[in-house]
């Protein structure tokens, strides 16, 4: 479709770019709002009212994405979330070790990119190591562990939900919303979350259909979260040698997106670790997450919030799988500070609190 807007000087994945751009600015903004985050739907202080935002900005992405398959405007037959022989064992592990990383740096990647735009060190070092860690477990030093694992398959009949996707789409949307509308929340967060929702079908959309170009084909994508890093992270250190990518756009712009509503709203901090310790569980817990994400095939946005909508079994399982991770890692944490006599750490000032 890209080539009948008649653009002489831009091409698709040039367009894509400025497309993640704005995108991941909206995204960004959104996001530091309404502290978006996996991690505190799950093991939060106040999970329910996080799970509630979370949820609503799923319900309307998976409408949205399946509205625009039934629409005939994108498909995910070719998608990597639909391969038939599904690596169980890969996406297992790697959603253990994302979800134990996300509690040890106190934030998914996502929210860990909006705090980074909000004065938060501690959230940008935990970037910068995640995508080495990710960079290195796809193309580097660390690829035969995913590939290791990867081999390890289960052949599936079918790797979507069995049955009429929009029927799959209505019950998730519903049983998402049902929990919203009980979460506490008052009507702007959720109206907020919904917007954030709103982006993923819109990514999909943008990059599957409005963008596409036969002649200089871009890869369908949306929201996400663990190959963006290792995008960014390759273009920041190579950017004379390769072009921008959807993905690379994406980071900075949540990241400047979430720079300009923290300074609006008068929440930008400058914050930074406060102690080895502290600097060791943050490093360990980014570690984890960027061999955890590629394993999983994504984060909690990539693989959550624009996977399940694809109703593809392995997104599903991947982010069940980090919310296992999550949630043993969390009880270990604290049974571990009873064992010592202490109480489990609270801080207010944390990255994703």
């Amino acid at each position: 479709m890209f080539e009948s807007f008649g653009f002489e000087t831009l091409t698709a994945p040039q367009a894509a770019v400025y497309f993640a751009l704005a995108l991941g600015a909206v995204f960004g903004v959104l996001a530091q709002i309404t502290r978006f985050c996996f991690r505190r739907s799950i093991v939060g202080d106040d999970s329910r009212q996080a799970a509630g935002v979370w949820l609503t900005a799923l319900a309307v992405a998976v409408l949205g994405t399946q509205a625009a398959v039934a629409a005939g405007w994108i498909g995910f037959a070719d998608h990597r979330f639909m391969a038939a022989d599904l690596p169980v064992l890969a996406i297992v592990a790697g959603g253990l070790l994302f979800g134990a990383g996300m509690v040890l740096t106190r934030g998914c990647v996502s929210r860990l990119t909006v705090l980074t735009g909000s004065g938060n060190l501690r959230a940008a070092l935990v970037l910068v190591v995640f995508a080495l860690v990710a960079h290195a477990t796809l193309k580097g030093v660390l690829a035969p562990v995913r590939t290791t694992l990867g081999a390890v398959t289960l052949s599936l009949d079918s790797a979507a939900l069995p049955g009429n996707p929009l029927l799959w789409a209505g019950l998730i949307a519903l049983a998402a919303l049902a929990f919203a509308l009980r979460s506490g929340n008052r009507a702007g967060p959720l109206v907020l979350a919904a917007l954030i929702g709103a982006l993923v079908p819109l990514g999909w959309v943008g990059t599957g259909y409005i963008l596409l170009d036969e002649f200089d084909p871009i890869a369908m994508e949306s929201l996400s979260f663990t190959s963006a890093a290792a995008e960014a992270l390759f273009f920041t250190v190579a950017s004379t040698s390769i072009s921008a990518s959807f993905g690379a756009a994406l980071i900075a712009a949540v990241a400047l997106g979430a720079l300009a509503s923290s300074l609006i709203r008068g929440e930008f901090r400058w914050q930074s670790f406060s102690s080895p310790r502290e600097t060791g569980r943050y490093m360990s817990g980014a570690a984890l997450m960027g061999v955890g994400g590629v394993l999983a095939g994504g984060c909690t946005v990539g693989a959550g919030l624009s996977g399940i909508p694809t109703l593809s079994i392995a997104a599903i399982l991947a982010i069940a799988s980090i919310a296992a991770g999550g949630l043993i890692a969390h009880r270990l944490i604290n049974a571990d500070a009873s064992a010592r006599g202490a109480q489990a750490p609270r801080p207010t000032a944390l990255p994703a609190e």
